[in-house]
């Protein structure tokens, strides 16, 4: 999908089509907005109700905007005019506020990003069954025995999800077409917003093999470090490399495996009924906190996260075994801890107690940047004996500050 996030928030908004927008930091703030129309408007045109209805026709100076941002916000994603400036996914807001400072801040909205992902992909779903679903915003679609789907080398299958998509949701995505899942990759990403690229196996050379070798999916930044420093930069001097080379200086299964890569060779199958292992929730903090002097607003963050797991193993089906929580303090230095329940569970005030246990077994004297709370070890909800709620203990509590930062545990 295009640009997913912003895309959804542009159909919220149309006014804000073709300006740079950024999409991150806090969660959604609804009323700052509706105050400040309420204060600029006394005669009460811009109540809650026509506020609702009405989101079309604010006007775009009303919009906060990221000039003179303060804070350790992230962009989730932006707006392809404001990728124009160098902004992009993951950038912190400071330095994205140097880049554009005009752009316009919207904060996250996940259920809607996740109702318009779970609307494309039974879209996708009812034209082409073989799929596998690649998080919020991506698929892999196997084409080879949809009727049609050899069409113009698959132009034609391509162009009918396109228009189903946009017809239905009014969303754009761009589609890769070609005998793979390594190359379908990165063949859609040539041609966005709204593009469609078909490559063979006959135009490795030319479409394939100019590109850097970071664009290739499972080479990161080290690896892609790595090699400049032995003098490659193109995923054709990647292919020029023996074997026994990359296995040298890579290792017996990632140099293989880059040589495999840089030839457009992946025999991977589509997964379509994979299973979570685990389902989390977590936040980042505007400014770190302390478990004492800022044990209410830690409390609800804590509470709050606790519940969205339930929720969304609830909505999925799932029940968890395993609860943990993972921690971030100032110096950026990350622990984790988790404990194992007798029998599966999907409550949030179950999860939020265990998760409390597991907060009394580390260090909370030091400042926090963030907070996340996991369930692991899943099951389909309604496959085991129900649990006897009977609770193990840590093997260690220490760090009574949580009973004043969590006094519910």
């Amino acid at each position: 999908m295009d640009a997913f996030y912003a895309s959804c928030e542009l159909l919220r908004y149309p006014q804000l089509k073709g300006l740079p927008v950024v999409i991150g930091g806090g969660r959604r703030k609804e009323d700052d907005l509706l105050g400040k129309l309420q204060a600029a408007y006394p005669d009460g045109e811009w109540t809650e109700e026509t506020f609702a209805e009405r989101l079309d026709r604010i006007p775009v100076d009303f919009f906060p905007r990221i000039e003179g941002y303060t804070g350790r916000g992230v962009i989730t994603t932006a707006t392809y005019a404001a990728r124009q400036f160098g902004i992009g996914s993951a950038m912190g807001l400071m330095k994205a506020a140097k880049l554009c400072p005009q752009a316009i801040l919207l904060p996250v909205d996940f259920d809607r990003y996740r109702h318009y992902s779970r609307t494309f992909k039974s879209i996708i779903l009812d034209i082409a069954p073989v799929m596998q679903d690649r998080g919020v915003d991506e698929v892999y679609i196997d084409f080879t025995d949809v009727p049609g789907g050899q069409r113009e080398g698959g132009r034609v299958l391509a162009r009918l999800i396109q228009k189903s998509i946009f017809d239905a949701t009014g969303l754009t995505c761009s589609i890769g077409v070609a005998p793979n899942k390594l190359i379908a990759k990165m063949a859609s990403e040539f041609n966005k917003p709204n593009g469609i690229s078909i490559v063979h196996d006959a135009d490795l050379q030319t479409l394939i093999w100019p590109l850097a070798c970071r664009k290739i999916n499972g080479v990161g930044p080290k690896a892609d470090e790595k090699l400049k420093g032995f003098g490659i930069h193109t995923i054709g001097e990647l292919a020029a490399r023996e074997p026994h080379w990359l296995v040298e200086n890579f290792g017996k299964s990632y140099g293989a495996w880059l040589h495999e890569a840089a030839w457009g060779r992946d025999d991977r199958p589509l997964e379509t009924a994979s299973e979570p292992v685990s389902m989390s929730r977590e936040t980042t903090f505007e400014r770190d906190l302390h478990a004492v002097r800022d044990r209410a607003e830690l409390g609800a963050v804590f509470t709050r996260l606790c519940e969205q797991v339930a929720a969304d193993l609830q909505r999925k089906g799932y029940e968890g075994k395993t609860i943990g929580i993972k921690l971030r303090y100032d110096n950026f230095q990350a622990v984790t801890r988790d404990q194992s329940i007798d029998g599966h569970t999907a409550d949030a005030k179950r999860i939020r107690q265990v998760a409390g246990q597991c907060l009394k077994r580390v260090d909370l004297s030091r400042r926090l940047r963030l907070l996340g709370v996991r369930v692991g070890a899943l099951v389909k909800a309604g496959t085991v004996v129900p649990s006897t709620d009977r609770y193990i203990a840590p093997e260690e509590t220490t760090h009574e500050q949580a009973e004043l930062f969590f006094p519910d545990n």
